[in-house]
């Protein structure tokens, strides 16, 4: 049990939040350990860390049924709504693929429904914009539409705009006197800045694949498009370009030191009405609604078709 989460501050308790940073910092040393060629810290690091996430899987499961809830809870004890602490499930827990998918989706289709009633009403005082993380979420999910919204409403909530920062707290009314927090909030500052390079890519755990431009809206490709230059990632730095040329889609990514995953590079099509894909000129296969790349550099034509 602990305050680490300030919602528990009260009272400590059995925060799930914690529990996602355990394997999180598992996961961590499990890799720093291969590095090292420390083999056997490595095995016995890596059966902790399964130990430790079927015993979580447990819990959620028995706190779910406990409290006859549809969605992921913030701690045991309470079985609380807290999105933006699940959050860390997805990004850096990397248990995205492992949870319960209908609680999951649960979770993030019931924020979204209240993030809609705030964003169009007046009946709210303030939030945290810890909220933040949530836009890579929403990025993980395939919802990139929705991570346009929220980006749209949280940069409203720059005090003064002209800072380019946020509080620790938001109010609704600008002007109202109220508790703000830290202000600038650093942590909040991260939280945008990883939501943000998670519109251009991330690392996805189940394939271990590297997937570009998941968050990107269409109208961002049209005239020069959008272009990445030397963005670091776990396998080096990442460069690519993508526009809009009429009906096809050109893309382009550069190999420079960047070592291709196991699962490929991954350029997500669920939105595009597709007629035809090439590599380096030739035709490929699409499947699952992604276009798989394997090999750098690649040049990436993708033609769609015109809506009649």
């Amino acid at each position: 049990a602990s305050i680490s989460h300030e919602g528990y501050s009260a009272k400590p308790m059995h925060s799930y939040w914690d529990d996602y940073w355990a394997l999180a910092g598992y996961q961590a040393a499990a890799d720093l350990a291969n590095a090292l060629g420390r083999d056997a810290d490595a095995g016995r690091i890596t059966k902790e860390r399964e130990a430790f996430r079927a015993d979580l899987h447990a819990s959620i499961a028995n706190a779910v049924a406990a409290h006859a809830i549809d969605y992921l809870p913030g701690c045991a004890e309470l079985g609380d709504f807290d999105p933006t602490s699940t959050t860390i499930a997805l990004a850096p827990a990397g248990e995205q693929d492992t949870l319960p998918q209908d609680l999951l989706r649960g979770t993030f289709e019931r924020y979204w429904r209240e993030f809609v009633r705030r964003r169009d009403g007046d009946a709210w005082q303030a939030y945290t914009p810890y909220e933040w993380r949530t836009v890579g979420s929403l990025v993980r999910l395939g919802w990139g539409e929705r991570a346009q919204q929220a980006i749209a409403f949280f940069m409203q909530g720059r005090r003064p705009p002209e800072w380019n920062q946020w509080a620790e707290v938001v109010g609704r009314d600008a002007r109202e006197s109220r508790f703000v927090g830290d202000m600038p909030h650093g942590w909040v500052a991260s939280d945008f800045i990883r939501s943000v390079l998670d519109l251009f890519a991330y690392e996805r755990e189940r394939d271990a694949a590297l997937v570009l431009a998941a968050g990107v809206p269409a109208a961002w490709l049209d005239g020069d498009g959008i272009a990445v230059e030397g963005l670091r990632t776990p396998y080096g730095r990442l460069s690519y370009t993508v526009r809009r040329d009429g009906a096809r889609i050109r893309m382009h990514v550069e190999r420079g030191d960047l070592r291709v995953p196991s699962g490929g590079l991954v350029f997500p099509l669920a939105n595009m009405d597709i007629a035809r894909v090439r590599i380096d000129g030739k035709a490929v296969r699409v499947r699952a609604r992604e276009l798989r790349i394997r090999a750098l550099p690649a040049d990436v034509a993708i033609e769609t078709r015109r809506p009649r």
